[in-house]
C-alpha cells in the first residue's frame, strides 16, 4: 500500500494485487474481505475479468478474501497452473505502469505463480536471524522459477523491515543482511519498527497520509524512485 501510494504520487498508474488469503492488503485498503463477491480468486481459477476497485489513495486494487485459500488445493490439479495469475493480469498490463503483487508469507503455490507472473521481486525481510534463514528458501524458489517458468525474473532489491536498532540481535541481523544479500540486489534503507504502521493501517491510510513527518515516509519514497528505474 505504501509503495503503491508513493509511486502514484510520482504520476505512475499502479495496480495492487492481493494474493494473500489473509487479505491484509485488502483490509488495509479499506475493504471488508468477507463482503466481496469477486476477488483475484475468480480471475485465477475461473478466468473471470479482474475485479478492480479504482482510485483508492491513487491506486487501483484487485482484492482477496479467504476463498483464495481454496486455490492452494485447486491449483494442484489445474491445467497450466503456473501461468494462471500471469494470464489473469495480462488483460490489464497495458493499463498500468506498475502492478504490485502482495504475496502470502509462505512459499506455496500462490507465491510461486506470483513469481511466474512478475518481472521483478522485491524482498522484505525482518531484521531477525530467523527471517534471514527463511530468505534462503525464497532464493531457492526464485532460482527454480528462473530455471523454467520465468527465465527473466529479476531481484529488484531487499528491504530490511521492522528493525529495532536498540537490540543486539537487530544490529547483527541487519549486518548479515547487508553483507549476504547485497550480492543479489540493492539493500534499501532499513524500515524501523513503529506502531505508526499499525495505526495507519487501522485508519486504512498510507503512512504518508497518516503521519507525513514519520521518518519511514522518505524511505518509501526512495524505494519508489528506485523502482521507477527498473527495466
Amino acid at each position: 500500500m505504501n509503495l503503491g501510494y508513493h509511486l502514484a504520487q510520482r504520476k505512475k498508474s499502479v495496480l495492487l494485487v492481493d494474493m494473500d488469503p489473509q487479505a491484509s492488503l485488502t483490509t488495509f485498503m479499506g475493504l471488508e474481505p468477507s463482503d466481496l463477491d469477486k476477488t483475484i480468486y475468480e480471475s485465477v481459477m475461473a478466468g473471470e475479468p479482474l475485479s478492480i476497485h479504482p482510485n483508492m489513495h491513487g491506486t487501483d486494487l484487485v482484492p482477496a478474501n479467504i476463498n483464495l485459500s481454496g486455490a492452494e488445493l485447486e491449483l494442484v490439479v489445474a491445467d497450466l497452473r503456473d501461468y494462471r495469475l500471469k494470464e489473469a493480469l495480462s488483460e490489464a498490463v497495458e493499463q498500468y505502469d506498475f502492478m504490485l503483487i502482495d504475496c502470502p508469507p509462505s512459499l506455496g503455490i500462490l507465491s510461486y505463480i506470483s513469481l511466474v507472473a512478475a518481472t521483478h521481486v522485491l524482498i522484505p525481510i525482518q531484521t531477525q536471524y530467523k527471517s534471514l534463514k527463511g530468505t534462503e528458501l525464497l532464493l531457492q524458489t526464485i532460482a527454480r522459477v528462473r530455471s523454467r517458468a520465468n527465465k527473466n525474473l529479476k531481484v529488484a532489491g531487499v528491504v530490511p523491515t521492522m528493525h529495532e536498532a536498540r537490540t543486539v540481535q537487530g544490529g547483527m541481523a541487519l549486518q548479515s543482511i547487508q553483507e549476504q544479500l547485497s550480492k543479489i540486489g540493492t539493500v534499501f534503507p532499513t524500515i524501523p519498527r513503529s506502531i505508526s504502521f499499525a495505526d495507519a493501517s487501522q485508519e486504512h491510510l498510507p503512512l504518508a497520509l497518516y503521519n507525513s513527518k514519520h521518518p519511514a515516509v522518505g524511505l518509501f519514497d526512495k524505494i519508489a524512485r528506485s523502482l521507477e528505474k527498473l527495466s
